[in-house]
């Protein structure tokens, strides 16, 4: 009998001990995510192999300045006029490039028509609706200023002044007739001696800009790209103006000339664009 009572228990136990589940706790890992701030794009990259480098400016002045900085010492280089007076006049008469004339015209220095035979636009200013020279390029409106500042006799006394002597050119272009404003050499002088533009005036100055740079400029992001691209000279045909004269003046022959400029022959007319080196 105490045998059967012993074998009873022992098979409740074995009972008892099948009939437990065992519970394994698994410990749940955290995930961790790491938070990474987007960073700012770099400040170089490359486009279709040319290595491009983007600068933000803080206002369209310095923007202005940087885009056409270049364009206005080469100016400067071939028809001694100040790069800090092209700049400040630039600057002044196309409100950093914003103004009307500058965005649907590419004219930078509210140049009239005059004896222009090119494209032209309809612009309000000290009368209603006058004629102001229209181009295809803006630099086609830098170099067309120094035709109309280096070919006019009314301008020629400026030639005269010394290149770092801007105060004096600001005061002879109203004194010539430039501008009816008063206070036209004042604003001049006043954007010259606020950006520091009589810098580009010095011989230095092309020795500081990039030989070939071009400034490409986004208007949307305010940036301003600078790459490395062939450097394209033209000449904006004014009245007097032949063949023979053009080259001569651009050191190249009159077979180059028109070989460059697609002509059969030596006809061309007022406000006509012609590329004097590709170079």
């Amino acid at each position: 009998m105490k045998k059967f009572l012993m074998l009873l228990c022992v098979v409740a136990v074995c009972f008892s001990c099948k009939s437990k589940k065992t519970v394994v706790t698994k410990k749940k890992k955290t995930k961790t995510e790491r938070v990474v701030k987007n960073k700012e794009k770099e400040a170089v990259r490359t486009t279709s192999g040319n290595t491009v480098s983007t600068t933000t400016y803080a206002n369209d002045t310095d923007e202005y300045i940087a885009t056409y900085a270049r364009v206005a010492v080469d100016e400067m280089e071939r028809y001694n006029i100040p790069a800090s007076i092209t700049l400040a006049q630039g600057i002044l008469e196309s409100a950093s490039g914003n103004g009307r004339l500058a965005k649907e015209a590419n004219n930078h220095f509210g140049i009239k028509c005059h004896t222009w035979d090119g494209d032209r636009i309809y612009h309000d200013d000290d009368a209603a609706q006058e004629c102001f020279r229209k181009y295809d390029e803006a630099s086609n409106s830098f170099r067309d200023h120094s035709l109309f500042l280096s070919e006019r006799s009314r301008y020629a006394s400026l030639f005269k002044l010394k290149k770092s002597d801007y105060k004096g050119w600001a005061k002879g272009l109203k004194a010539a007739g430039y501008a009816t404003d008063p206070k036209y050499p004042a604003k001049l002088i006043s954007l010259i001696e606020r950006y520091n533009l009589d810098k580009y005036d010095s011989r230095k100055a092309s020795s500081n800009l990039k030989e070939r740079d071009k400034i490409v400029v986004n208007a949307k992001t305010n940036v301003v790209s600078v790459r490395d691209v062939p450097k394209q000279i033209t000449h904006v045909v004014v009245k007097g103006d032949t063949l023979y004269y053009i080259s001569k003046m651009h050191n190249i022959s009159v077979e180059e000339l028109k070989a460059l400029n697609n002509l059969e022959d030596n006809n061309i007319k007022i406000g006509q664009i012609l590329t004097v080196s590709s170079k």
